[in-house]
């Protein structure tokens, strides 16, 4: 059985400490990772801090080829990538693919933004005391930033915190998930490869207290976290002074008032609700119907999911595979149960193998019902109807979370209605919740998070403003 090593500055380093992964669909293992403690973490601090001396200065056209190098690395092993993924994380073979092609987009995308990564002239003479003076804004590295990331897309997600941190002159410590971490660690194998200075990256799986104990060092100029809302929030708690941004859970409502485009709505509502078992952080769980649509809708929606293959993350016709571990498919299936005892319908689904649960669909449930109120992260959606758009919007805000929404109508007033009052940090219209362009800002509010990521938005949390202002008269 293969043993990754970490890396420690750009450099790999083999530990005595080993985590075992297994596969979340059938139990095999698929291979031990070293562990990193505490003399590690320091060293990994302390890289850090020595390479941003560099790296601050990078010249923006070498930290534009080292992306696309790093691009370029990621499509030579985006086979071994996606197949990983699909071992350790179960994620459909099918939607590994897609995710590495993403990344292969994601460092390109980061290379050609350093080249618009400019800064604007501010006209100082606009009162009388800024007579014969300009001044210069851009925006400049903070310093070493800690990514902590999540096993459901064990490589973008790790990209989307990566390519940023570089592209401005940042180095980055990355933490992935203890269940998906040889997929950073085969990321952090492509840095290696590249002409990056010397200590501009480390990827160090390690037990949460040294996580935590990293969060806390006040060395790390920003902590950047993706995950559960419970962790997240508790992370920034302990954080101290340093920045942070989050991007945490939801529970995604999508809004139907119109069937104008029913047969991409059906496939779309199908795919945003339980592709990869659900377990995205924009996954639909809420669908509200207006009334008069409800049945027409219902009738397509539930013979869509019973064309769902589910099973074998390894075949490449999988959409829905395991969940990442038994306590979460126990969870899920216990809120199942919950919401049946508490008076539910079930429409479909509801049924059990493993760790993998069928897609299902609820109705009859109310707003406090688990299902409804928390993040489910699984192959689960309740469908209810409603009377008006104004009380739908009103339903998709009755929510800790603001992650995002989904909207289908033909009215343009209902689409800027729905932006205007829905509390999400982003309203999709005609599509799910569940799109996202990797370009695009992205994040929540409420229980959701704070900050935003998207390359360009990730670069603007990632460096600090600086004002030059000359008197040249």
């Amino acid at each position: 059985m293969e043993t990754y090593s970490l890396f420690i500055g750009n450099k790999i380093k083999t530990t005595d400490h080993r985590l075992l992964v297994n596969s979340p669909y059938d139990g095999q293992p698929v291979a031990e990772v070293c562990l990193a403690g505490e003399t590690e973490i320091e060293l990994a601090i302390e890289s850090a801090l020595k390479a941003f001396s560099v790296l601050k200065h990078l010249p923006a056209h070498i930290k534009a080829n080292i992306l696309s190098q790093i691009s370029q690395g990621v499509k030579e092993r985006a086979e071994e990538l996606a197949r990983t993924m699909a071992l350790e994380a179960g994620k459909p073979i099918s939607l590994a693919k897609i995710e590495v092609a993403r990344c292969i987009d994601l460092f390109q995308y980061a290379a050609e933004e350093i080249k618009r990564w400019g800064g604007e002239v501010v006209p100082l003479d606009l009162d009388k005391l800024g007579e014969n003076r300009m001044g210069i804004y851009k925006r400049f590295p903070i310093g070493p930033i800690l990514s902590i990331t999540p096993f459901n897309f064990p490589l973008n997600l790790v990209a989307h915190k990566v390519a940023p941190a570089l592209a401005v002159g940042n180095p980055v410590i990355i933490r992935p998930s203890s269940a998906t971490p040889i997929t950073a660690l085969i990321l952090g194998e492509i840095l290696a490869q590249a002409d990056l200075p010397e200590g501009s990256f480390s990827v160090v799986p390690c037990p949460t207290s040294l996580a935590e104990k990293m969060v806390k060092d006040d060395r790390i100029a920003m902590f950047t976290f993706t995950g559960s809302p419970d962790v997240g929030w508790y992370l920034k708690s302990i954080a101290g002074r340093k920045r942070v941004t989050l991007e945490l859970g939801g529970n995604a409502a999508l809004v139907i008032d119109s069937l104008r485009f029913k047969d991409f709505l059906l496939n779309r509502g199908t795919f945003g609700a339980f592709y990869q078992a659900g377990q995205v952080c924009i996954s639909v769980q809420r669908i509200f119907v207006k009334e008069d649509l409800y049945e027409p809708f219902l009738e397509g929606f539930l013979e869509k999911v019973k064309t769902i293959h589910t099973g074998d993350p390894m075949d490449e016709k999988t959409l829905v595979g395991p969940l990442i571990s038994k306590e979460a498919a126990d969870r899920v299936e216990t809120w199942i149960k919950e919401a049946l005892a508490e008076g539910a319908k079930l429409l479909i689904g509801g049924k059990r193998e493993g760790n993998v649960i069928y897609p299902t669909v609820l109705t009859n449930t109310r707003p406090e019902m688990k299902v409804n109120a928390k993040e489910i992260f699984g192959p689960v959606v309740t469908v209810e109807k409603y009377q008006t758009f104004e009380a739908a919007i009103a339903a998709v805000n009755d929510s800790v979370y603001g992650l995002q929404a989904g909207i289908f109508t033909d009215d343009l007033s209902q689409a800027f209605y729905a932006y205007n009052h829905i509390d999400t940090g982003g309203v999709i219209i005609n599509d799910v919740p569940t799109y996202r362009s990797d370009p695009m800002p992205y994040g929540g509010v409420k229980q959701s998070g704070q900050g935003r990521e998207g390359i360009k938005y990730a670069m603007e949390e990632m460096s600090e403003g600086k004002i030059l202002a000359i008197k040249y008269a």
